[in-house]
């Protein structure tokens, strides 16, 4: 058999061969190629001519949301159930239709039908979240081995868009090609060198070192650390120096020729980089046939307001880095939302107050003394500072436009040092003491508040009588001896860290002691005692003033008034928020019909249903029971529940297709006409 060389260089040592079956297949393989290379372009014409569009739809056969209760309590559910009516009548409800020839009714089973064909449904906000399912469906045409499929399912929320998680279907041509690229651009990087000493001519730098530093070359194999300094003082040149006298320079400007071809190869070699964040699914179709269906979920939260959420899908077809088709967005699927804050009751609550006519206020000041003295120093220790503290204090009480201020009563106290009787008197010295001094700053500061306000104390009858002029109120000063101040110390002892604890323990035993100058006595045995002495009794010697005042303008000495609950109507506020934790923390105490909201939303029926039972039967309540009732199990009792709130509130038989506790109900028992 003769053969013709195809292909043989000009000394004709190479070649191929054709012999005549090849000749006779070659033009059918020819029309092969070109099937293949038109099969995605006439497949992607058809997509154009069409306006083909992957699909969202609901999943056919959405299982009950129902929360299950694994419990023993659960009712057995049925199809006929006793329930007693608003007005005591008992009803008997079953799934039953008229037979024509005995004119009665007949109980029957019913074939729900198995085609969904609706583009929205009814979801029940759970916990603060809300779960959507939905179907994300791409027809088999759509996919081909060289393309990637990208949907993206938008989200639409109150007017706000948010593009959820991509669903990514790839061709397996596509994924190997995708995996080619990276190996290539892997090879690429292979070629960088990283390790700078593969850069250096080793070999020729030890043979330079072994003719000229042959001490140096002995010790190739020792690690010990030679500073830069210590070998250039012994050779003339850094370490450095020599390292780049025998770099290989090719090789270093390869590397860095190389490195800057980096970013450049990258695109070259990965075209279509395989994304991993952002993506719900990267799934590669080899073969197959039929629609593609992903069951898409998720779980969003649930804002204040939200009534609906709309899903639509759009996406792309890409070979390579190349956008071949935009896929149309699809009609979107509508979720309505029904949330348990939408059934908070928003009444506000008041609480009623009593509010007295006379007022005390007080404050703790510390005025210290000589030693057994009862004199005021102004310059010795802190005294100016709280001088000037009380004095703010007194201006303030004295143009308040709420309270007048009547008299102050001033108590001093004394620490335990010396007799009881003595710290008695000097106690009650000091506070008379302090009383003549601040009724004189008080006479003082009337003058100057009456200059401030430029006008003439008048004096009247009455000096709250609304008239003209600055009306300033006489004060009664009174002084008291608060003797010595153990309650005090008590306080100041145990909070003390640096005294031990035997020292408090027996501190403590020495407070059954009656004799309250005995127990000084004793006391001052602790180890702790100069410490108590030096550091803990100074605090005792304080000045407490009483401030006795009554509100302007008020006759009574009670009054009774009401004031909005600011506590409850936050928890309901933050019920109608979804939040329903924090909701709970502030209706916990009230136990009424939204604590009961509150417990239904976090799944906490049995709290729940003890509440409920103890409110009056509204419709609200009565469509709560029903809700608990079917969370439950006991359909009956839900039932019965369920229809008296449509007989008291109409409005809940709408709202019982939104709720799927008792929507399942209304399904499965057929009530509807009874609603």
């Amino acid at each position: 058999m003769k053969c013709r060389l195809y292909g043989a260089g000009a000394r004709g040592r190479a070649g191929f061969c054709l012999t005549p079956v090849v000749r006779l297949l070659a033009p059918f393989a020819f029309l092969l190629l070109i099937f293949h290379a038109c099969g995605p372009s006439v497949k992607l014409s058809r997509l154009e001519k069409e306006g083909a569009a992957a699909g969202l739809r609901l999943p056919p056969d959405m299982p009950s949301s129902l929360p299950t209760l694994d419990t023993g309590l659960v009712a057995p559910r049925g199809d006929t159930l006793r329930v007693t009516g608003l007005n005591g009548e008992e009803l008997l409800i079953m799934r039953a239709e008229l037979d024509e020839e005995s004119g009665e009714m007949v109980a029957v089973d019913r074939i729900d039908a198995a085609v969904v064909t609706a583009r929205f449904r009814n979801i029940a906000e759970r916990n603060g979240s809300i779960r959507l399912e939905f179907q994300v469906t791409v027809p088999e045409y759509m996919r081909d081995s060289d393309w990637q499929l990208r949907l993206y399912p938008e989200l639409n929320v109150q007017g706000e868009s948010r593009r959820l998680d991509e669903v990514i279907i790839t061709g397996e041509n596509y994924r190997r090609a995708q995996l080619r690229g990276y190996e290539q651009y892997r090879r690429f990087l292979s070629r960088i060198i990283t390790d700078t000493l593969d850069l250096i001519d080793m070999r020729s730098l030890e043979v330079f070192i072994a003719r000229n530093i042959p001490e140096v070359y002995a010790f190739r194999s020792d690690s010990s650390y030679v500073s830069d300094e210590e070998f250039e003082s012994s050779f003339g040149v850094t370490s450095r120096q020599a390292a780049e006298h025998y770099t290989l320079g090719h090789l270093v400007r390869r590397n860095r020729r190389l490195i800057g071809l980096m970013d450049s190869r990258w695109r070259k070699y990965v075209k279509a980089p395989i994304v991993t964040e952002g993506v719900r699914l990267d799934t590669v179709m080899r073969g197959g046939e039929g629609e593609f269906i992903y069951n898409y979920v998720q779980v969003i939260p649930a804002k204040a307001g939200i009534r609906k959420v709309d899903v639509a899908l759009s996406g792309g077809i890409f070979r390579e880095d190349k956008r071949l088709y935009d896929i149309p967005l699809s009609e979107p699927l509508t979720f309505y939302v029904s949330s348990l804050s939408s059934l908070a009751d928003g009444t506000e609550k008041y609480l009623t107050r009593i509010i007295s006519r006379n007022v005390e206020a007080n404050m703790n000041c510390h005025i210290d003394f000589s030693v057994g003295s009862s004199r005021i120093e102004t310059g010795l220790g802190g005294n100016a500072s709280e001088i000037g503290r009380i004095e703010s204090t007194l201006r303030t009480l004295l143009t308040d436009d709420s309270f007048v201020m009547d008299s102050i009563m001033i108590i001093a106290s004394a620490s335990p040092e010396g007799s009881l009787k003595s710290n008695l008197a000097l106690s009650f010295s000091r506070a008379r003491s302090v009383s003549e001094f601040f009724s004189a700053r008080v006479d003082r500061l009337k003058d100057s508040l009456r200059r401030e306000a430029g006008v003439f104390m008048s004096l009247g009858p009455d000096p709250e009588d609304g008239g003209h002029g600055l009306r300033l109120p006489e004060i009664v000063f009174s002084s008291k001896s608060g003797g010595e101040n153990w309650f005090e110390l008590d306080r100041l002892v145990a909070a003390d860290s640096l005294l031990s604890e035997d020292d408090k323990r027996v501190y403590l035993e020495l407070a059954g002691e009656a004799d309250l100058d005995r127990r000084e006595r004793r006391m001052a045995a602790l180890e702790g005692y100069s410490r108590i002495r030096e550091e803990l009794y100074p605090q005792l010697r304080s000045v407490n003033f009483n401030f006795f005042l009554h509100r302007r303008g008020m006759l009574k000495d009670t009054v009774h008034t009401t004031t909005l609950d600011s506590t409850y109507m936050e928890g309901v506020r933050l019920l109608r928020e979804h939040e329903y934790e924090q909701a709970l923390d502030s209706l916990l105490s009230y136990r009424d019909y939204n604590t009961a909201v509150a417990f239904v939303a976090l799944d906490r029926n049995a709290s729940a249903l003890d509440i409920l039972l103890e409110c009056p039967r509204t419709a609200s309540v009565n469509y709560m029971l029903a809700m608990v009732y079917s969370r439950q199990g006991n359909d009956r009792d839900a039932v019965e529940c369920l229809i008296a709130a449509c007989g008291q509130d109409p409005s809940f038989r709408h709202r019982a297709n939104l709720d799927p506790e008792v929507s399942e109900l209304v399904r499965r028992y057929e009530i509807d006409e009874m609603l």
